[in-house]
Order: structure tokens, then sequence, then C-alpha cells
């Protein structure tokens, strides 16, 4: 998909690729070796940008840092769709995203000026946190997984297929409507940031001519409806900035707890037999469902253990979870070795490696786990207001 837009006295052709496509890498060098710009843009923050030729980026993680922060949910929703990517591009004899690395070739052996005009993954995913619920994160990452794990096999002409017009739209829409939150701040946003960037190149003292601008397929259209009246400064910056987190969230905890709190009190005062039972209900339920979730992540049996205890205290506390516990004591006695962090992107490609590597089964972990604690929440939650009706 290639488009061409103007934007000042500059003009800029919008070129839709996929990710894992060699015709997309082979058509950006082709472009490039014209000669007609004087400009490559590439649809890469700074941090994406080093990880493109760092491939041993992963061993400066800090997996403990990772859990404490919350930001274990977004590092598997991030290795999932990496290893869907990784799946496709060995089976196609690509890297993914060679396009990029093709268009940071071409342009260094040619003195072209490079330019990374997307905005910072780390704020996108922290705006993409802050519109989605609970249940819609545990959603995407399933759904993601299951991608990851599937056996069905794409046709690269598939792949090639989601780069025309009609088809990529159709997807858009679904996807928008499905999670109309993440739509927007994955794709909307990062359109509008885009050919804000792109506008910002064009109005400089000495803009490029003819800029060739490498982008997903599914930007393209986005862009191109935004180019008449592209962000201003202003605005783009608006569009960096990571939002607070939500406290309806923490709010719909604490309720659930004075909920369940409330429950016990009242079964006491009835009698303590009823009060004794609510509470074996809470703790068996939610500290099994808990534990099964790390049996599945194949956890060690001390994380097992530690699941089935902690889950139905965590519970009772919103600002804690039990996957953090459970993939915080799995990362403490199964520490992953130097070798996995590094093997860990190679290894994805491979469904029984998830569980193998030390670093994605502490993710596992972290995943089933607060699954499994959520599940037994509101299961033991039901029947213990059940059991006072």
């Amino acid at each position: 998909m290639v488009r061409s837009i103007t934007l000042g006295s500059t003009q800029v052709t919008l070129a839709g690729t996929a990710h894992v496509s060699r015709a997309s890498a082979d058509e950006v060098a082709e472009m490039i070796r014209t000669g007609e710009y004087d400009c490559v843009a590439i649809e890469l923050c700074q941090s994406r940008y080093e990880s493109v030729f760092d491939d041993a980026a992963w061993r400066n993680m800090d997996i403990f840092q990772v859990l404490r922060r919350g930001q274990a949910g977004m590092l598997l929703l991030s290795l999932a769709l990496s290893s869907y990517q990784n799946r496709l591009a060995q089976r196609f004899g690509i890297q993914p995203g060679q396009e990029f690395r093709v268009a940071i070739a071409e342009s260094k052996e040619r003195g072209l000026r490079l330019e990374l005009i997307d905005r910072d993954v780390r704020t996108t995913l922290s705006r993409v946190a802050a519109r989605v619920t609970w249940w819609q994160k545990m959603s995407i990452v399933t759904g993601l997984l299951g991608s990851a794990f599937s056996s069905q096999e794409i046709e690269e002409s598939q792949i090639e297929e989601l780069k025309q017009g009609d088809m990529l739209k159709a997807v858009m829409e679904e996807f928008g409507a499905t999670f109309p939150g993440i739509g927007e701040a994955l794709i909307d946003e990062r359109d509008r940031y885009m050919i804000g960037k792109l506008a910002l190149l064009a109005s400089a003292p000495s803009p490029p001519k003819h800029i060739l601008a490498v982008v997903g397929a599914g930007h393209v259209p986005g862009m191109e409806r935004y180019s008449p009246n592209p962000p201003d400064q202003d605005a783009i910056a608006a569009l960096t900035v990571v939002p607070p987190k939500g406290k309806v969230g923490l709010y719909i905890g604490w309720a659930i707890v004075a909920v369940i709190l409330s429950a016990f009190a009242v079964g006491y005062s009835r009698s303590p037999e009823l009060g004794l039972s609510m509470i074996m209900t809470w703790v068996l339920i939610n500290g099994t469902l808990c534990a099964i979730g790390v049996m599945i992540a194949r956890g060690h049996p001390l994380t097992i253990l530690t699941g089935f205890f902690a889950a139905p205290l965590t519970s009772l506390n919103p600002t804690i979870g039990a996957g953090m516990v459970t993939g915080a004591m799995e990362a403490w006695i199964r520490k992953p070795k130097v070798s996995e962090f590094e093997s860990l992107k190679a290894d994805l490609t491979h469904i029984r490696n998830w569980w193998k590597n030390g670093v994605s089964r502490v993710l596992l972990v972290f995943f089933f786990g607060t699954l499994g604690s959520a599940l037994g929440t509101y299961i033991a939650g039901a029947k213990i207001v059940s059991e006072l009706f």
C-alpha cells in the first residue's frame, strides 16, 4: 500500500508494509534505491530502534523490577506478539521488521537523512493500559498466547493481502469495535503522532524535499486522513503524556473486599459455624484455583504452595495481586539464567520453550496465578453471598 501526500512544500510517500513480509522489505529497498528521496522516516521509536540491533538487550532486564512495577502483563503481551511475529518470520526466512532494517541500512549506505517518527513504545503501552479493563487485558493476552501457541499455518499470500486497503480497513474497524480504547491508543493516536512528526520535519528551516515514510500498512489510512490538518507541536506533546493509573478498578476491588468482609461479619453474627464455613470456602476456592493456575504454568512446588496461601489474602488487598507474589517466588526459587534472557526471543518461537525458559515461565506463573486467583475471587465470593440468602 503506497500513498502520496503533501505537507507544506514536502512530498511524502507513505509506504505501508507488513512486518513479516519479504515483499515489503524488497519494495522498501527498491524505492530507496531509486534516488527519489532525501529522507527516510520509519515507524520506530528510539528504544525499538536500539532493540533492532541489540539482540542481547533482554540480558539487562530485571524480572523482579518488572513484577514490582506491575509491568509483567505488558511484558507477557509484548513477548506473545513477538513470538507470533518471530514464528512467521522464521517460516518465511526473514527477520521481524525486516523492512525497517532494510530502510536503515539503505539510507545509511546512501547518506540519507533517517528519522524515527513513532511514539515511545512505553508511552503507548501505558496509554493502552489506562484505557482497558482488567478483563480486557486478560482477554488480549490470552488471545495472543493462543496465537503464539497455535499450530495453524499462515500463508505468505495471506500476509500480503493484509496490506490491501479493503481487507485492512475491515480488520482495523473490527479491532476498534472490539477494543475501542486500545484501538485509539495503539492505532489512532500513533497515526496522529507520526503524521505530526512528519509535518514538523516539513516545517523545519531546511525541510526535506521528498520523504519516504515506512510504516505498517494499518497506519496509512489514518495518517493520510490526518494529513490535511496534522497535529502541531503542542498536540504532539499531549499525545506523549502518560496518564495516571485509573482508580476505577481499585475502587471496584475495594468494593469487592468490603462485600466479602461484610459477608463474613454477617455470617458470624448468625452463627460462628456459618462464619467459619464461609472463610473456609473463601480460602479453599481462591487458594486452589490460584494453585491450579501455577501448576498449569509448571511453577515450582513451593510456588504452588505459595499461591494457595497467598491468593486468599491478596484477593482482600487490591494493591497487590497473587500473580505478583507467585511470580516473585518462582523467580527467587528458580532465578532465570543470563543465557535464558539472551535466548528468550529465539526460545519463544517454540511452544514448549515457554515453559522451559526461566524468564517466560515466571511470566506464565504470574499470568495463570493471577487468572486463577481472579476466578477464585468471583466464584468464592458468589458462593459466600449465596450462603447468606
